[in-house]
């Protein structure tokens, strides 16, 4: 077993301390006030761990939010449940770590979307029932006890930063749980409920008890973070593109920067990777978890109406959930997470929003690991706690401790270790063209042209069985490989494709699969507990030891590796906003972004495109048979390559050059 933390029995507690220079991080006025009040214990620049988990306060507050989205004439509300120092009841002011939640209310079984067309392009049968895409394990009801030792949260936040002097915090979602409302799938709504408990720690809400007295947050210096995976990665960032005061950090790890890039794609109807018929609709009825759930049977009806499953256009629904239009308004240190094997919350949300984050020269810090849709502790767990606690303590508690020294950006490698970065994508990456050649080939070098062919046969064959065998005559795909490569190559960022193509037929989507072949054992999505790697992060409570296994990458060995993909709609081909007419058979000039990626292909392997028409597991699904005719010669791929590591001699990786 490993430990990570000291022999809580004999801890002192923190009942003062006079350096000045931990004042200056005490919410207090002058060092008189230290004396006589409980304070942080701050050493080596970092908070200590010496205040008690299982001697904490709980409590629970339901906080008033600025909107009403059930349309009941009452204001929702948001159901926050605290655990904090027991000191704060003695004088000590904390700051709060926050994590809302849709899901802590736990979820329904809906049926999602059916997305095989029939001829007229209407649904056919029933959909597939299941948990929505974004769905992880919930943490029950309300704990019923007042003692904060029998109170178990999930995750490490209670366990680690409690000790250090933060209160943690588990907020529902409008409409889930114990709160009021409608859950809205990123809308307004959602957003103002999660805001509404940072105004409250800084009494600009109000709140109640469960008796119904009024009740404010005393013990709050006011200063805030919001942090969570999935659902609970994207409130931070909608959260902090409100501008909210006492926000000062938010950690979205694998968030939603914008739903519009979650639940489509260049104009096309595009599910989460592994939840094909999910959209914004079933996500919220899977949610709507509060008491007298019906009344939201009419909110719920409208997302339904309008999202617009006919279509793939970017409208004012989807406007109202791109958080990426308001990032300018974020006054927090934006921590942000993602994984570049997550095909369910996709790399074009991390890429996106650090690219506006960039713009508007927001401090932001960025990780991008080699598994899924995961959290990345238990995989780095020193390393993450460490950098988690400096963010935190920096942010939240003022503390000059390097949080925003040294490179902005680590990356994981294919064999797991870790690149600093001054930047991302990687400093140096410039553009290279490869053009789709008449004889199969991928070249930086111009060549004649050809029209080459393809029949749609997406609804039945997944796209890995559409890449495997690249030099085997396959009717139903096209496929483009460069010859063995001279060097590694790196790509880092986002490809563009731009291809001269037609389409005869029902389906409008046209697919790039960005391809690795060469046997490999390579990272995959998922990841394994390593069971004999026990650590124990921080102060247990019965029912919660604060230890946990510690994760390895799962990975497999394969011919090949379907490195990014991008999808679009040819009738969206001239804007997101609106379908242009399209005719079969003329050919037309397409160009759509794949997913970003932070990817190396070894010397020796070969790098493929292939392009179909349906994508099995992300597209709608029309009837087989549309032709698919692409002019070679006149279409290719950009990719943004990195230059090599520091100390290797730069060497041409395409064949022959």
């Amino acid at each position: 077993m490993t430990v990570l933390r000291t022999t809580w029995a004999t801890r002192p507690l923190a009942l003062g301390v006079a350096a000045a220079a931990l004042l200056t991080a005490l919410p207090l006025s002058s060092a008189r006030a230290a004396d006589e009040r409980p304070a942080l214990r701050i050493t080596g620049g970092a908070t200590q761990p010496v205040f008690s988990r299982a001697e904490a306060v709980y409590q629970h507050v339901d906080i008033e939010t600025a909107t009403d989205s059930d349309q009941d004439g009452r204001r929702d509300t948001v159901r926050m449940r605290i655990l904090r120092p027991r000191e704060t009841d003695a004088g000590l002011k904390v700051a709060t770590i926050v994590e809302a939640s849709p899901y802590w209310g736990g979820g329904n079984d809906v049926p999602f979307h059916n997305v095989d067309l029939e001829e007229d392009g209407l649904p056919g049968g029933k959909g597939r029932t299941g948990l929505p895409g974004l769905y992880e394990t919930a943490a029950g009801a309300d704990p019923a006890p007042l003692n904060a030792s029998a109170v178990v949260f999930p995750g490490y936040t209670d366990n680690y930063f409690l000790p250090r002097g933060y209160a943690v915090a588990q907020l529902d979602s409008v409409g889930t749980g114990g709160s009021t409302g409608c859950p809205v799938s990123g809308g307004r709504a959602e957003t103002l409920g999660a805001k509404a408990a940072v105004d409250w720690l800084n009494g600009r809400a109000r709140g109640w008890d469960p008796e119904g007295r009024p009740v404010g947050a005393a013990w709050s210096t006011g200063d805030a973070a919001l942090m969570g995976i999935s659902y609970n990665g994207t409130l931070p960032t909608a959260v902090a593109t409100t501008g909210v005061e006492g926000l000062k950090a938010v950690v979205p790890i694998a968030g939603i920067s914008s739903w519009y890039d979650y639940y489509r794609a260049g104009g096309g109807v595009v599910a989460p990777g592994g939840y094909q018929g999910e959209d914004a609709d079933i996500l919220a009825r899977a949610v709507n978890s509060r008491a007298g759930r019906d009344v939201c049977a009419p909110v719920l009806d409208r997302l339904t109406a309008d999202q617009g499953r006919a279509s793939g256009d970017y409208t004012a629904f989807w406007r109202e959930r791109d958080y990426l239009k308001d990032i300018g308004k974020i006054k927090a240190g934006v921590f942000l997470v993602q994984g570049l094997n997550d095909w369910n919350v996709k790399t074009r949300h991390a890429a996106r929003l650090w690219e506006a984050l960039e713009e508007h020269d927001v401090p932001r810090a960025l990780w991008l690991h080699r598994a899924g849709h995961s959290n990345p502790m238990p995989l780095r767990m020193e390393e993450w706690l460490a950098k988690l606690h400096q963010w935190f303590d920096h942010w939240l508690y003022g503390l000059d401790n390097g949080a925003l020294d040294g490179p902005r950006a680590e990356v994981e490698q294919a064999d797991f270790t870790w690149r600093q970065e001054r930047d991302w994508p990687a400093p140096g990456t410039r553009d290279v063209g490869l053009r789709l050649t008449a004889d199969g080939g991928l070249s930086p070098v111009p060549g004649r042209t050809a029209r080459h062919t393809l029949t749609d046969a997406g609804r039945t064959l997944r796209a890995e069985q559409l890449v495997a065998a690249p030099d085997e005559r396959n009717p139903n795909r096209l496929a483009y490989t460069t010859g063995p490569l001279g060097a590694d190559l790196r790509i880092s960022g986002t490809p563009t494709v731009s291809v001269r193509a037609s389409l005869d037929g029902t389906s409008p989507y046209v697919t790039a699969l960005l391809v690795d072949h060469g046997t490999d054992t390579r990272a995959t999505a998922g990841t394994v507990a390593d069971t004999s790697q026990l650590v124990c992060y921080g102060e247990g409570v019965p029912g919660d030891t604060g230890c946990a296994h510690r994760t390895r990458h799962r990975t497999e060995t394969a011919d090949f590796k379907i490195v990014s993909r991008g999808w679009l709609d040819v009738r969206n081909r001239d804007s997101l906003e609106r379908q242009s007419r399209v005719v079969e058979g003329r050919e037309y000039r397409l160009e759509w972004e794949m997913q970003p990626q932070d990817y190396v292909f070894k010397k020796g392997h070969r790098l493929g495109v292939v392009l179909i028409s349906t994508d099995h597991d992300y597209t709608l699904r029309y009837p087989a048979g549309t032709r698919m005719t692409v002019r070679a010669g006149l279409s290719g791929i950009t990719l943004p390559v990195a230059p090599p590591a520091a100390g290797v001699p730069p060497v041409s990786p395409w064949p022959g050059r």
